[in-house]
């Protein structure tokens, strides 16, 4: 698969490189794409990236990723699943999307791109290689298409998340959950000394048979 992953930072460049090595055709997406060097995949102009993509990511700065998404306009990005992974935050640390989530905002700015919000919740290391982490852990998926929520679930495994991991919180609205957990994964770390850590979700037990 075609996939086009909009940044060059950590987040970027770890999934290149998982689903490179997974046998996709990754391109990264960068505003100075003659200026970046050394990176695991090929690097091309963001509306570019977009056009050659089967998926599209966003992996830019949450405060500036409505911004990268119309610079490159509707059109490039159509008919397509964009996995957003942005969260952003202001100066002072808080969120800055905290009334409607930015997975939900591009939403309504793209209306003809199924949105995906997923891989929030995890650090970059984890995104990549989630078996880095001691013992079964959740990623979370959101959005209003089904289908799209399918293939970014068969990324999501290639990547080496088994189904059983995968929690799909409903339609894209829920994404609002995913990016507010991003204080929680601050003081979580801050607790730790370490960002390479996740959560597992675990449903009540069932109870056991009458006999």
């Amino acid at each position: 698969m075609r996939i086009g992953i909009l940044g060059t930072g950590n987040v970027a460049r770890a999934l290149a490189t998982g689903w490179a090595a997974a046998g996709h055709e990754v391109v990264l997406g960068s505003r100075r794409p003659g200026d970046r060097r050394s990176l695991p995949a090929p690097v091309a102009g963001l509306t570019g990236t977009a056009e050659r993509s089967e998926v599209v990511v966003n992996a830019t700065p949450g405060t500036a990723s409505l911004d990268v998404l119309a610079g490159i306009g509707p059109g490039p990005l159509a008919g397509k699943p964009l996995i957003d992974i942005g969260v952003g935050f202001t100066d002072d640390g808080a969120l800055a999307h905290r009334d409607v989530s930015l997975g939900e905002l591009i939403q309504r700015a793209l209306p003809e791109t199924a949105v995906v919000k997923t891989l929030a919740t995890v650090d970059a290391e984890v995104m990549r290689a989630p078996g880095v982490v001691a013992g079964p852990s959740t990623v979370f998926l959101s959005g209003d298409d089904a289908a799209a929520k399918e293939t970014v679930g068969g990324l999501l495994g290639d990547l080496g998340w088994p189904p059983a991991a995968r929690l799909d919180l409903g339609g894209i609205a829920t994404a609002l959950g995913q990016e507010f957990y991003a204080t929680l994964f601050i003081g979580i770390a801050g607790a730790l000394g370490t960002h390479v850590f996740n959560i597992n979700v675990i449903p009540r037990a069932r109870s056991q048979a009458s006999p």
